[in-house]
Order: structure tokens, then sequence, then C-alpha cells
């Protein structure tokens, strides 16, 4: 029934009273010291760390900053816009918290408490089909966000006990994945590899053709201009209505790139305790780390392994233990996160860590993307640690077999190029040289097309048979 125009003029006037009214604590202000590299030095202003701040100078934009650290009476703060033209004695005080835009005839909703400075950003179904940056932000020129309510980030971390255990497969329209590396529903899954090797195009095969209620994609420390190729390329008109993008691109500053990554998750984990099955895909993980690398290093956490200090190692499983399957098996997040390997060194400290706190891991080879072979994914170092859990007996061992296969032909691979190798002395490699042309087809997939998972699994057979 639509409401009354007397009695939503009421409401509206209402919400903008209370919102003029509020109960505000005695206001704290502190004076700017010291700027040093990243960081700036605040004295006389107390609020917890991770509170939201203004820089403030006359005749100035305020540039907004967060607490990241203390010593004394001396706040640490890492500044999240440009800190050109401050100088010692601005004044810093507690940023006013986000509020989200009054609607005429919109039902009224009550927003989140929280304590003084904390970081508040829209939450909601306005955000469906909508490009945000780290702050709630729109970038897509679509106007102010409706239906959205302000919210904290900063979430208790569900029971462990309380998580129903990854049981259903989920269809992400990539073969090799379907069939060999089966992803269930809840798990989240790294993808590894070098810089220029395919990440995020299999990200976005994934974005195109995964079954779920809503996408939300994390694009975090990468280039700018894929944020604009993945809204109308790879997600397209069809998907972009279910679809939330959080873009921190690589030009942004440290602590806005770490609050994208953070931002992302808790939209997903809106939408997950709605019940609704959510994709969250980030691009990429090890961009979050170096961000926290970043901060740390410059309020003065010494190094430790490769320049990495240990709150890094501690920040990501709290930031990836978030997603997964919800309360009682009350929605899910399936997440992707994408890890760069420098140097394409798979022992590299963060790609090392982040193989240890995922659900399994797709290995990229650069040596088949050199070869043309897309997607480049290395069977042989990949794994999903939830398959036998999610699939038939039948499709686990038929993809045993076809490991098997492909494996033994791999290992044998130099000695049959260069000729060394005699025709009917293993039976068993010979078989697997007469099959390696169909297996190759078979894990190779053009990023326009979709294999759903029956057809993966009949396809992966017909290999096996050299049909």
């Amino acid at each position: 029934m639509a409401i009354e125009p007397a009695r939503a003029w009421d409401d509206f006037m209402a919400q903008a009273r209370a919102r003029l009214a509020p109960e505000q604590p005695l206001e704290t202000r502190g004076t700017l010291t010291r700027l040093t590299g990243l960081v700036l030095e605040a004295t006389g202003i107390r609020v917890p760390v991770g509170s939201q701040c203004q820089v403030q100078m006359n005749g100035q934009e305020p540039v907004l900053a967060e607490v990241v650290g203390f010593a004394g009476d001396t706040a640490y703060l890492m500044p999240a816009g440009d800190i050109h033209g401050l100088s010692s004695g601005a004044s810093v005080m507690p940023a006013p918290a986000y509020v989200p835009a009054l609607q005429l005839g919109a039902a009224p909703v009550e927003e989140a408490g929280a304590g003084v400075g904390a970081l508040l950003l829209p939450m909601g179904d306005g955000l469906l089909g909508r490009v945000v940056d780290s702050q709630g932000n729109p970038l897509d020129h679509a106007g102010p966000l409706t239906q959205v309510t302000a919210q904290p980030m900063d979430r208790s971390p569900i029971n462990a006990m309380e998580r129903d255990p990854v049981r259903e497969p989920l269809d992400t329209g990539v073969r090799a994945i379907n069939a060999l590396l089966t992803v269930g529903r809840g798990q989240r899954l790294g993808l590894f590899a070098g810089s220029g090797v395919g990440k995020s195009v299999l990200l976005g095969m994934m974005a195109r053709y995964t079954q779920a209620d809503v996408i939300v994609v994390g694009l975090i420390g990468e280039r700018g201009r894929e944020v604009k190729e993945f809204v109308e390329d790879i997600l397209g008109v069809q998907d972009r209505g279910r679809a939330v993008v959080v873009a921190a691109p690589a030009d942004a500053p440290p602590l806005l790139r770490m609050q994208g990554a953070a931002y992302a998750t808790a939209i997903a984990e809106h939408f997950r305790d709605k019940g609704q099955h959510v994709l969250l895909l980030m691009d990429s993980l090890t961009r979050y780390a170096m961000a926290q690398r970043e901060i740390a290093l410059a309020i003065g956490e010494p190094p430790a392994t490769k320049g990495y200090p240990p709150s890094c190692f501690a920040k990501l499983p709290a930031l990836v233990e978030r997603s997964g399957n919800g309360l009682n098996g009350v929605g899910s997040i399936t997440a992707f996160y994408t890890v760069l390997s420098e140097g394409d060194d798979q022992q590299d400290p963060i790609a090392d860590a982040a193989r240890a706190i995922l659900d399994g891991h797709i290995v990229l080879s650069r040596a088949l993307a050199e070869s043309g072979h897309y997607p480049a994914i290395d069977i042989e170092q990949s794994a999903s640690r939830v398959m036998h859990n999610v699939v038939p007996r039948a499709h686990f061992e038929l993809a045993r077999g076809f490991r098997a296969v492909y494996s033994r032909y791999q290992k044998s691979r130099d000695l049959i190029q260069v000729g060394a190798y005699m025709s009917g002395s293993d039976p068993q490699l010979d078989e697997a040289i007469r099959l390696q042309p169909g297996m190759t087809a078979f894990l190779q997939q053009s990023m326009f097309e979709a294999a759903p998972m029956d057809d993966s699994i009949a396809a992966m057979g017909q290999a096996l048979e050299g049909a």
C-alpha cells in the first residue's frame, strides 16, 4: 500500500529533526605536530585506534585520516587523502559519521550506533549495481546512494562450531576447475600467479559464470583502468544489477586500499546474513598485505620476513576468515582471492601464508601462458581441499585418473621432445602420449565460453577415453 503524501512528509521531517539534534558527546580536539613520510603525529586528541579524524587547515578542505597507533600522548594517523598544504598546528578532530541521504516516502530506518570517530559506511540493497570507493562514495556518476544505512565495519567473528561445513558443489563455468578442482559453496580459494599470467581474466570468467545471488568485487591496489573494463566488459549489463564493485586502485593511499578490502568483505557479510549466496572476488590479497606493510613500517613496526612485519601475517587470516558459510547454514560467501607471487616464487611469504589459510589454491603457470594455453592452470600444483566432500566418488576417482595420466606425460616430456624415448618401453607412458592432445584441449577454454558442471565431467571422461 502506498504511503499517504502527508504521512510520508511527516516521517521525512521527523527523521530530519532527529538528525539535527542528536546526543553529541564532548568534542575532543588535537593539534598536528609532525608529518614524516606517510604518518601524521598529533597531540591532545584521545580517540581509540581505528577512529576516523579530520585534519583541518584554514582555507583548505579537511584531510581524512585514521588513528593507527599511539605512544604516550601522541596519536599516529594515516591519511586517506592528499596531505599537500598541511603544516604544524593544524586542527585534528573526530570525523563526522557517514549519514545516508534522506528519501521522501522511504520507510524510516535505525542507524547502527557506534563510538566517536568510528568508521561507518553505507550498507544495503542500494549498493547493488553500483561502483563505489573505499569510503562508500559512488564512482559511477549514477547519483547518490539510496536504500542504504550507515553500518560499522567492525564485526564479531562467527563461532567456528556454528558454521556449516562445505558440502554443496558450486558451478564456476570453468571446465578445468569444475572437473579437477571442484569448488564447494562457502569455500575460499586463492589464484596464485606472477604478474601478467591471467589472474584477472580467470577471475572475470568466474564472475560471469558462477552461480550466485550477489557478486561483490574488490579491486584492491590494481590498475585503475581495470575498474571500468571489469564493469563493462566482464560483468556486462546482465550481471551488473546483482553486483557491487569496490575500487581502491594502486594510486590510492595504503589506508584506503586496506579499507577497500574490509569494506568489500563487510558488504558480502551483509548479504550473506540476509540468507543470500554471495560470490566475493578480491584482486588482490597481496596488495592488501602490501598496504598493511606500508602502514606498519611507517609507524615503526620492525620488519620480519622479506620486509613484511608480523602484523601483516595477523591481518590476512582476520580478513579471510570472515568469508565462508553463515550462521547455521543461512547464506554463504564463496571467495576467490588473487595472490601475486613475486618473481613466480611460490614460496613468497604472502603466497605461503595465504596457501596455509585458504581452502585450496589454483596455480597459474607462466610457461603455459607463454605457450598460448589459457586458462594457464597448472593442475599438478593446484588443489581443492574440499573436493572430496562435495563430489560423488566416481567423479573424484575420474579426476584422480586424469591427474595421474597427465602427470606421467609431464614427467617424461623432455625425453619425448628430444626423441630419447622409444615407443613400447612403457605401456602406461604410451597411453599418456596418445591421450595428451585430447587432455590438453580439455584444459583450454575461451574466456567467453561457459562450461557447466555436467558437461565438464563428461568432457573429462571423453578425454581419458581418447574420444
